[in-house]
């Protein structure tokens, strides 16, 4: 079977998680496949056929054994001119099961000798399908589980109108200081813009948000880290859990793993409704694992270890906080590597280098601007 021709087609709008999971377990069966993205002249969509190529042309690039092809008119005189004896059909549930096997009899009434060949979706895919990927998307769900992160990026960019971008650095690296000078760029050429400090989203959960899931958040803080971090009024001084966490690498990676969820929610609460450019700057974007957030997209701050000690004496941490704060995170150069290898993985994103931030760097700062805006534009574009 390894020399039989097989074709695996969808309308791909977009292509998901699923579908590629359908061509990964073909792939295994068949030496080489061909991935039909066709039109359903019943279906409204969101990308034009060309965007839809590109999409699943860039989600599949890492297989140099499928080729993506556009088609229109029935899936079968296309397989039959093209040499191709074998269809390929996903099923996630009895309803497609009925279509597909609809499509099957419908094929062979034009008697073309083309066999089908069923691939059952497995459990953890089976509630994904393009239509919930854009409704997930409409109301700012993250759907890094349902698509590829070439695929949430424009998802982002047309139906919210968002170019998400991530800044990291080491503590003091000038983090903020860039975030702004980006979003004054942006404000030059009328660029919405719009800069999220994770860091301050976790500071709140911890020191103002009153909903019953954050009380009960600090109440489990408390109950691991001691009850002496908790103020009369019920929330938590971040002075005295910082001593505990900062200082024991492992406190801190548990506190990390309990605030993630609720963070992520108090984020995608931020995100809801902004548009244009979204800058999003944490200094726990490697460590945490959120460069999918921002499709690795992602701005490394870099400056010297002068000028990082002087920045956090500023901030009047004693020399003990200034060193259990560097150690409690990557160093710059760990942050490197996890990020590129989290564009490897993905096959996807950028990583752009902007060292020792500061006023006089004004030709690095223009030139780093002139980088992101063909996204920036696109997006514009596409928001009118």
């Amino acid at each position: 079977m390894k020399t039989t021709k097989a074709i695996y087609a969808f309308s791909g709008d977009p292509i998901t998680l699923g579908h590629m999971q359908v061509i990964e377990r073909a792939l295994k069966v068949f030496g080489e496949l061909t991935v039909g993205i066709g039109v359903n002249p019943a279906k409204k969509y969101l990308f034009t056929l060309e965007e839809r190529l590109e999409l699943a042309q860039r989600a599949l690039s890492e297989y140099a054994n499928v080729k993506v092809v556009l088609f229109r008119g029935l899936l079968v005189d296309y397989a039959f001119e093209n040499g191709i004896s074998v269809v390929i059909r996903g099923l996630r549930n009895s309803e497609d099961f009925n279509m597909e096997l609809l499509l099957h009899q419908i094929g062979e009434s034009q008697k073309y000798n083309i066999e089908t060949i069923y691939f059952p979706s497995n459990q953890t895919m089976t509630h994904i399908s393009s239509g919930a990927v854009k409704a997930l998307q409409l109301e700012q769900g993250f759907v890094f589980d349902y698509v590829p992160l070439n695929v949430k990026q424009r998802l982002e960019e047309k139906l919210s109108g968002q170019y998400i971008i991530g800044v990291t650095g080491e503590i003091g690296s000038g983090k903020s200081w860039l975030c702004t000078q980006l979003a004054q760029l942006a404000a030059k050429e009328n660029i919405p813009v719009t800069i999220i400090d994770v860091d301050k989203i976790g500071h709140r959960i911890l020191e103002s948000q009153d909903e019953p899931l954050y009380k009960i958040l600090r109440n489990d803080i408390c109950t691991r880290f001691g009850n002496d971090i908790k103020n009369v009024d019920g929330f938590i001084d971040r002075k005295r859990l910082g001593k505990i966490i900062f200082g024991d690498t492992q406190k801190l990676k548990e506190f990390n793993d309990i605030i993630y969820k609720p963070l992520l929610l108090k984020l995608r609460r931020e995100l809801y409704g902004k548009k244009g450019l979204i800058v999003l700057d944490s200094a726990l974007i490697a460590e945490t694992n959120m460069t999918n957030l921002c499709n690795n997209n992602i701005i490394l701050v870099k400056t010297t270890k002068e000028e990082q000690l002087k920045r956090l004496q500023q901030r009047t941490y004693t020399p003990e906080q200034i060193e259990q704060r560097i150690n409690s995170q990557y160093s710059y150069d760990l942050k490197l590597s996890h990020i590129n290898s989290m564009i490897e993985k993905a096959n996807y994103g950028n990583l752009y280098y902007f060292n020792n931030p500061n006023a006089d760097n004004v030709k690095a700062l223009n030139l780093l601007f002139q980088d992101l805006k063909d996204g920036l534009m696109r997006t514009l574009k596409v928001t009118g």
